[in-house]
């Protein structure tokens, strides 16, 4: 009787299981993505020096961004530290330099410019946005103003910077603690007929927003849309925009240890907000949120989450909305199973195509206390409904054994794709004494 009862549990248990699993989406073979040999963009001796202000000894390159024009050709942005520059090239499909030399954007060599943004106007891809921080000190105890140049040619010139946040608080970092912050804490992003969209945080903890009606040469009185008084201070800010106008922002918060990701909507082209959505609230922390919305209007968020707090290990979670954020799935976890000698997973980068292409990327760690080396990346192309097993991308680490930049913080737009499925993902790496480098990597998903 017993021999008998024993065979029966587990034929039943094993007939549970198998009923489960088919009930479960099934996880797809990953999409092969064909990379090409990666594209060197910058380097420089890997100098940095103790932190002096605007006097510090750096001679290092870092903080790429990219986005895809609609031609194939990929605009990249970064910044030489020994220049004080934010510097602009545009490469061809096959990674061949379109300008004869990188433009200047920034043109304030007396102060540091740091983690540019870059947008494209939908309706007029010649027309190129760059939002970067200056580390101008107004006064207060943080240096930290947000500028913004346009180009009306493709990026072969920009316009003078304009100061987008023209105030006494470092503008453009996202804190954690008092003692620890990511300097790039806002986004950019670009509408048809000349509107654009700029979100920021400051130290102190306000998230600003401000629009622009005439392509970037004036701009709204920045709108305070959280972080006033008690409340935590905001970070990380990632603005997404629906082809029907509705825009999304989402952030986290620092000072705590549960932080979690909030995500708000505008319907009137930002004149008013929706009261925030939290997003799978839960005793973990979440960090570092990336939205985009598919040509159908679901909206996809990408985010890192962890047990034990902002400085222990991570992992990546994904979730979407199909109803213009009011809800979100379930979030899913992308990193695992963690590839060989990584120990933690952080930082997501996200992107889209218009065939059901949905891109995430992030940085990978053999010490959730150290620096990042190298990128993985999971791929969907159902929309985000089922994840092919993530990969590390190849050529993503530094092979001379430099870490992942950014050094002033990961909160950066490393990862592009266009409305065919073709993907550009930057890098950057620093080993102190040695080399420092900005480099693309060029891919395309075979389906």
């Amino acid at each position: 009787m017993l021999a008998t009862y024993h065979h029966s549990r587990r034929f039943l248990l094993g007939l549970v299981l198998l009923l489960a699993a088919a009930l479960l989406p099934a996880r797809p073979p990953s999409p092969s993505v064909e990379w090409q040999d990666p594209v060197e963009i910058a380097a420089g001796r890997g100098q940095r020096g103790p932190w002096a202000q605007n006097e510090s000894r750096y001679d290092f390159v870092d903080d790429p961004t990219v986005i895809l024009a609609p031609d194939g050709d990929a605009a990249v942005a970064w910044v030489d530290q020994a220049r004080k520059a934010v510097l602009f090239q545009r490469f061809g499909p096959t990674g061949a330099p379109r300008l004869a030399q990188p433009v200047d954007v920034s043109r304030q060599p007396a102060t540091f410019s740091w983690l540019p943004r870059l947008a494209m106007a939908p309706d007029a891809p010649q027309r190129l946005f760059v939002l970067w921080q200056e580390i101008i000190f107004s006064g207060g105890s943080h240096g930290g103003e947000m500028m913004l140049a346009r180009s009306e040619d493709g990026g072969r010139s920009f316009s003078a910077p304009v100061n987008l946040s023209n105030s006494t608080p470092g503008d453009g970092k996202g804190r954690i603690n008092p003692e620890v912050w990511h300097n790039g804490s806002y986004d950019l992003v670009a509408g048809p007929g000349g509107v654009l969209y700029a979100a920021w945080t400051e130290y102190d903890g306000p998230l600003w927003f401000s629009r622009s009606t005439d392509g970037g040469r004036r701009f709204s009185r920045p709108l305070q849309l959280a972080g006033a008084g008690q409340a935590p201070p905001a970070r990380g800010p990632s603005l997404a925009l629906a082809a029907d106008g509705t825009l999304y922002l989402a952030w986290t918060v620092g000072e705590d240890a549960a932080a979690d990701i909030h995500v708000t909507r505008s319907t009137d082209g930002g004149a008013t907000f929706d009261a925030p959505v939290r997003v799978a609230p839960s005793a973990t922390y979440s960090d570092a949120p990336k939205l985009a919305v598919d040509p159908d209007g679901v909206l996809h968020l990408a985010y890192a989450e962890s047990a034990g707090g902002p400085f222990e290990r991570h992992r990546i979670h994904y979730t979407r909305s199909s109803d213009r954020g009011a809800t979100f799935e379930p979030p899913r976890v992308l990193s695992q199973p963690l590839p060989p000698q990584a120990v933690s997973a952080a930082y997501p980068q996200l992107a889209l195509d218009a065939r059901g292409g949905v891109y995430v990327a992030w940085e990978l760690y053999a010490d959730e206390r150290g620096r990042p080396r190298g990128l993985a990346l999971a791929v969907s192309t159902d929309g985000g409904q089922r994840f092919g097993p993530a990969s590390v991308v190849p050529g993503s680490a530094d092979a001379r054994g430099g870490a992942n930049g950014s050094t002033q913080g990961l909160l950066m737009r490393k990862l592009a794709a266009d409305g065919a499925g073709r993907l550009a993902l930057v890098n950057s790496a620093l080993r102190e004494g040695s080399h420092s480098r900005v480099w693309m990597l060029r891919g395309a998903v075979q389906r």
